[in-house]
């Protein structure tokens, strides 16, 4: 679950990028690019954890579902949350510099 997560918000966060005029000014790329470094390391964990397993990977219990789901879940927002750090740095807008300048 935790690799489909990450993939659809990959996906979509790529289609926001693309269609959007101000993407450079938002630095979406930087959030797609987040995602897209989660979805290629959870991708590696399935395949490694598949090479181990096998056909056993794909028999879960509902516990272990909901637990890589609040995971995946857990990885989008902290992706989030380090994007709007980078925005806050990064102050696009101007909105930091212009409410701290001196008049």
């Amino acid at each position: 679950m935790t690799l489909l997560i990450t993939i659809f918000a990959a996906l979509i966060t790529t289609i926001v990028w693309y269609t959007n005029e101000q993407r450079d000014t938002y630095r979406l790329g930087t959030l797609s690019l987040i995602y897209w470094g989660a979805s290629l390391m959870w991708l590696m964990d399935f395949v490694f954890e598949y090479a181990q397993l096998k056909a056993d990977y794909f028999v879960q219990d509902f516990a272990d579902i909901l637990n890589d789901s609040l995971l995946g879940l857990a990885v989008v927002a902290l992706g989030l949350i380090a994007w709007i750090i980078i925005l806050l740095i990064k102050d696009p807008k101007g909105v930091f510099r212009k409410k701290f300048s001196k008049k």
